[in-house]
């Protein structure tokens, strides 16, 4: 793992620079986050404890936006009630961080409980849940079964960490022209147990609005399968989120999407 950025709580670049990031996720790099916070400014803040927190999480799925700024995902994440816990409800905590340290979450239910409320805006909290570097932007959707919110918190310390070596194997077209190397070589690296990753152009086009900026989501596969005759692969991805490209990327009603 390399080191491309670092910022302080006011969010300011202390170490690396955002160019860098950008270089690494273009390359198909992969990405974890570094944080600090106070477990009394963030988990429990009835809590008469102080203690530094301590917290490195991986974004499954990254995004570069006009060439230019990236984000990522969490999206294998399920609520956590540290120090010893998981949260009360089932459900998919999918995080988004923006390369300036904005963030959100959209928390996707899977208990069955009925929503009780239609899509839109939702009122904000002005207390910020209690947390004093909880800084709310946004909510949507908070009486349905997906609902999200758009923040900021000030984490003490950001460190965003890439590791750079994929090689990349194959290009091609939306019709499936081959315009660099070939399917069999990324056939060959997957029957040899290689991890395969894919960046998808333009994967949100249909959710963004007019005229759709540029973008590129970088997502791990799982199972491939290949056709040996046809000379036809078959990948399958881990969890995806998608989201109408912006920038800052954020959640907003109607606009996202997972699978």
């Amino acid at each position: 793992m390399a080191s491309c950025a670092g910022t302080g709580s006011h969010r300011t670049i202390t170490g690396g620079s955002e160019a860098a990031l950008c270089d690494a996720v273009r390359n198909g790099a992969d990405l974890r986050v570094y944080t600090e916070f106070r477990h009394n400014e963030h988990i429990d803040v009835t809590s008469d404890c102080p203690e530094i927190v301590q917290e490195a999480a991986e974004f499954r799925v990254t995004c570069l936006l006009d060439d230019r700024w990236v984000a990522g995902f969490m999206t294998l994440r399920q609520p956590i009630a540290l120090p010893d816990g998981f949260g009360p409800r089932a459900s998919m905590s999918y995080f988004l961080y923006n390369q300036n340290g904005q963030q959100a979450i959209d928390r996707l239910l899977l208990d069955g409980v009925p929503a009780s409320g239609t899509p839109g805006a939702s009122p904000l909290d002005p207390t910020g849940h209690g947390m004093p570097k909880y800084h709310p932007k946004e909510n949507w959707d908070s009486e349905t079964n997906a609902p999200s919110q758009n923040f900021i918190y000030d984490f003490e310390t950001y460190r965003f960490y890439v590791r750079d070596g994929w090689q990349e194997v194959l290009s091609h077209s939306e019709d499936g022209t081959v315009l660099s190397d070939s399917v069999d070589a990324v056939a060959e690296a997957s029957m040899r147990g290689c991890e395969i990753k894919v960046g998808i152009r333009d994967l949100c086009r249909d959710l963004a609005e007019e005229p759709n900026m540029d973008h590129e989501w970088f997502v791990q596969t799982h199972s491939n399968y290949y056709y040996t005759e046809q000379k036809l692969l078959i990948t399958g991805t881990q969890p995806l989120v998608r989201q109408r490209p912006a920038i800052p990327l954020t959640y907003t009603s109607g606009a996202w999407d997972c699978g």
